[in-house]
């Protein structure tokens, strides 16, 4: 197969995917040549696509200049102006507890609270922002100048893999392309006129995160924790990642802190309670607050829609409501610049 790459453009890495429907490709093309680079990419990918059996070809592009992912955004968009927008990381140390549904509803709280709010879903592989925001058919479109608009939810400017791609599709991108996929939406989308940005991470502590640390200025982070001490082992490492990269840290949320019978109020500490409380005391960081383990919480997030704005009074929505108060207190009232990642020996 002849791909087209008479203008220099090397092939990084192909991935396929076991019966073969599905080719990733990611091609490294010289900086100075934009437009070139974007049309480059389209003819390839087409190629890839008329090739018998292939139903999917995602051909990412990059350059020293500007990744250019497969999202139709032209390479010579402007900045998404990020300087002037708070950024706030979500992050967990393991996976389970519940981040995405703290993230969308602290997003849903702040845009209460009278902020211009937007939502970025960072994990590449397992997005869960169209279904959180019950948008799961929806896909986001190329503006005007070229830019990706994100998706309207209940008033929140929201982005995610997820609607770029269809969510049965297997992200089979090695950790370059992922990370150029991360950047585009984070500067080829239209984030204009926010206050705050909120990025639910993935969990862990990975390339995306040390992406985000060194690219995107970041006002702060929030980790995510529920209350046993195996949870909180791995919400240390996320604080402690935060640290290392001179990110200021917002503060711990405790998710599931207690379970709330739902027929007679009763409560019962399922998972121990005040553990992180604990932790952030420990660690001289703030303790954001608490949120009960209660079905209807569930139930609102499944059917895509925060309980906040589901159930605005309730004792769920209460307490997203007052972890947003105390994030604004927090956040103060100017970004830092993006930090630099020392590597200690």
């Amino acid at each position: 197969m002849q791909l087209g790459l008479s203008e220099g453009a090397i092939v990084e890495d192909i991935k396929i995917s076991p019966r073969g429907e599905v080719v990733a490709v990611i091609l490294v093309r010289e900086a100075g040549k934009a437009e070139e680079i974007a049309q480059l990419r389209e003819r390839v990918q087409g190629e890839i696509a008329s090739l018998d059996g292939v139903a999917k070809a995602v051909v990412v592009l990059t350059s020293p200049e500007r990744p250019v992912v497969p999202s139709g955004a032209s390479a010579l968009a402007p900045k998404s102006g990020l300087d002037s927008i708070q950024v706030i990381a979500v992050a967990s140390g393991k996976g389970g507890v519940g981040k995405s549904t703290v993230a969308v509803n602290l997003a849903a709280a702040l845009l209460q609270k009278g902020k211009k709010v937007g939502i970025l879903d960072a994990d590449i592989y397992g997005p869960s922002l169209p279904r959180l925001l019950n948008k799961v058919d929806v896909k986001a479109v190329q503006g005007v100048d070229g830019r990706i608009v994100p998706v309207d939810a209940y008033g929140l400017k929201a982005m995610s893999m997820g609607f770029l791609v269809d969510e049965k599709t297997p992200m089979i991108w090695r950790g370059p392309m992922v990370q150029s996929a991360l950047l585009q939406m984070i500067r080829d989308v239209v984030w204009d006129g926010l206050d705050i940005l909120v990025i639910d991470l993935p969990p862990g502590t990975g390339d995306i995160h040390l992406t985000l640390a060194q690219k995107v200025p970041l006002a702060g982070g929030v980790v995510v924790s529920t209350p046993q001490d195996i949870a909180l082992i791995d919400a240390r490492k996320g604080l402690e990642m935060f640290r290392k990269v001179a990110v200021p840290i917002l503060g711990i949320v405790e998710n599931m802190s207690y379970y709330c019978c739902p027929m007679c109020g009763h409560r019962d500490n399922i998972f121990g309670t005040g553990g992180a409380q604990k932790e952030a005391a420990l660690l001289g960081v703030p303790f954001l607050g608490a949120i009960p383990l209660h079905s209807v919480i569930r139930e609102l997030s499944d059917a895509g829609t925060p309980v906040v704005l589901a159930a605005s009074g309730s004792e769920q929505a209460r307490a997203f409501e007052a972890i947003a108060s105390s994030v604004l207190e927090h956040l103060g009232t100017s970004n830092r610049p993006a930090p630099r990642i020392a590597i200690e020996d």
